[in-house]
């Protein structure tokens, strides 16, 4: 990256301090994310909802990446990360109040309406600390600087299930109004991330300056970098596939040839789904450093295909080990296919960030296809359609095999 970084040793206790940091906002925002798995089989009995009436909250929720990526990247371009930063917790902060009065009023349009608040600030949030966390350091290292803060998204989003399950599924029973037990752990949220961003005001970050290039439309930047273009399918397929995953993994593991689970004890297996997730992003930011990271990514995109297949075809114990091991190989694709998609960018680097987190959109649009496919063609052969995600992972990982310069 062109980024001016002086890296005596001052400046590296500094980028330690501020890396540190920033893996704080990487646990909230998965934990957030994750707590859509939990809303969904909540929400759909609680409204009788059909599967794809229930995956319009992730459709909602994601839709904040296609409208806001774009402008968040262009004004963290203007204010600068850390001012980004701060911004998107706030309005994260809002967006979490808001179902307050969606629960009260028990209408589902102003679940999906808090749903797009909350995920618009998170964008903001991602537009802000990945490409933050891509400049603290060297280019060759991005891949793992970025595999270990997404360790702690991933820590979040493996609490989330159990306790997000435990307050909102476990707890409908004893109260009169189910849906009402969604205000709570939404109320807590909101308090500890507007403490975050008061925090962050204060604190002392190093700043990352980078030469600003001439500005270009998002058209020309795709034409004149060809691996972003390809980073941007390939991201775009995961994100929809490991959302609609985890979407309909309780529903899943309710399924009597499976494990005919109720909901509040499948919350507790989705933890496992997301844990594996978090283990491997760990064990990945470590391997990266002596294994091409797109070859470990073909790897995995690979074993998750394979793994796909037993959970449309088998039963069982089989079926039910098999949709919680995908998470394991999930685990490193997110901030690999990031960073890979960002080399080369240079004075880009901010808008190529922006336009990578708009293909986040896939997180709307593979569920609800999943969702449609579920109620036509029955949930179990629903996992056909994150398959296709998949194979276009193992597509962009050769890509950038076969292009030395992305190595």
């Amino acid at each position: 990256m062109p980024d001016n970084l002086n890296h005596d040793n001052a400046s590296s206790r500094s980028y330690s301090f501020a890396f540190s940091v920033l893996v704080s906002l990487f646990f909230f925002w998965g934990f957030i994310t994750c707590l859509n798995d939990i809303l969904i089989p909540h929400l759909k009995a609680e409204f009788d909802l059909s599967y794809f009436e229930a995956t319009l909250i992730q459709f909602c929720f994601f839709t904040a990446y296609l409208l806001v990526s774009i402008p968040a990247g262009n004004m963290v371009s203007r204010i600068g990360y850390k001012n980004g930063i701060v911004t998107g917790l706030f309005v994260t902060s809002v967006g979490c109040l808001l179902f307050i009065p969606a629960a009260s009023w028990e209408i589902y349009s102003l679940f999906l309406g808090a749903l797009f608040v909350l995920a618009s600030g998170i964008t903001i949030l991602q537009v802000s600390a990945n490409p933050y966390v891509n400049a603290l350091g060297s280019e060759e290292t991005a891949s793992s600087r970025l595999n270990l803060s997404q360790g702690f998204n991933a820590l979040g989003t493996t609490l989330a299930p159990v306790l997000g399950g435990g307050l909102i599924l476990a707890g409908a029973s004893s109260l009169d109004s189910n849906i009402g037990t969604v205000k709570l752990p939404y109320l807590i949220l909101a308090i500890l991330l507007s403490l975050v961003a008061l925090t962050f005001i204060n604190l002392n970050l190093p700043s990352i300056s980078h030469e600003r290039g001439e500005k270009i439309s998002t058209l020309a930047l795709l034409k004149r970098f060809p691996t972003l273009t390809f980073g941007c399918v390939s991201l775009f397929a995961y994100v929809g596939a490991e959302v609609a995953i985890g979407s309909l993994l309780i529903n899943y593991l309710g399924l009597d040839n499976i494990k005919g689970l109720a909901e509040n004890q499948a919350a507790h297996f989705v933890a496992f789904y997301w844990g594996g997730a978090m283990i491997g992003r760990f064990i990945g930011s470590v391997i990266m450093r002596f294994i091409k990271p797109a070859l470990l990514l073909s790897f995995n995109a690979i074993l998750a295909l394979t793994l796909l297949v037993m959970v449309v075809h088998a039963d069982g114990d089989i079926a039910f080990g098999a949709v919680l091991l995908i998470g394991l190989f999930n685990s490193i694709m997110f901030p690999t296919i990031f960073s890979l998609s960002l080399r080369g960018t240079g004075v880009y680097s901010a808008q190529a960030s922006g336009v990578l987190c708009l293909t986040i959109f896939g997180g709307a649009v593979v569920p609800l296809i999943q969702g449609a496919v579920a109620d036509t063609a029955g949930l179990q052969e629903s996992f056909y359609v994150p398959m296709v995600s998949y194979l276009a992972i193992l597509l962009f990982a050769l890509h950038v095999l076969k292009n030395k310069s992305q190595n």
